[in-house]
């Protein structure tokens, strides 16, 4: 795979909706893009901490107990919908902040299914030689793709609208993240 071919692929799914990115969103309506950019270490931890032993072990692992893939997506599954039930309880005024953390974006993204992707996928094997410079290009989409998405977050706070707005966006939010939380359950009962 060339370079562009990867950063497309991983671009692609770093921009598409999933629970860090809805939780960055939030992030910068509740704070502003600041706060995004304070919350980046924790998600670009959360990534290599699934990632990178997901590229070592490889899908050899989960070929051998198929019960861990499975238990990592009810996991997933599980903690998405906590945060949509959290999202959708929380108060809709900026001043009220505790709701998107560091901790929590972290867990999130151990659990975002988009890192099984990563790591079993388009990461080629840390033997290629290719593997630091991708893995370097990852860690850049990364947090390129978190501040996107916390500016769109901001955005929606321009104007006036306040509590009203940010509150909606949250439900929003909410609804988004357990419909994903949903379909891993339904895709996990298909397979």
């Amino acid at each position: 795979m060339t370079m562009t071919a990867f950063v497309s692929a991983v671009l692609a799914l770093l921009l598409a909706p999933g629970p860090t990115n809805t939780l960055m969103g939030i992030a910068g309506a509740r704070r502003g893009l600041a706060s995004v950019a304070r919350l980046l270490p924790a998600e670009l931890a959360g990534y290599l901490t699934t990632v990178l032993p997901l590229a070592f072990l490889g899908a050899g692992l989960l070929e051998q107990v198929p019960a861990l893939a499975v238990g990592l997506k009810l996991a997933a599954a599980a903690w998405i919908m906590v945060l949509a039930t959290a999202l959708w309880r929380a108060p809709g005024d900026e001043g009220e902040s505790r709701g998107v953390g560091a901790r929590r974006i972290y867990v999130t993204t151990v659990l975002n299914p988009k890192a099984l992707i990563f790591g079993l996928v388009l990461l080629p094997a840390p033997q290629d030689p290719a593997f630091a410079t991708r893995l370097g290009m990852f860690c850049l989409v990364v947090m390129g793709a978190a501040l996107a998405w916390g500016c769109a977050g901001a955005l929606t706070q321009a104007g006036n609208g306040g509590g009203k707005r940010l509150q909606g966006v949250q439900r929003l939010a909410s609804v988004w993240l357990a419909l994903v939380s949903i379909s891993l359950v339904f895709g996990l009962m298909r397979a």
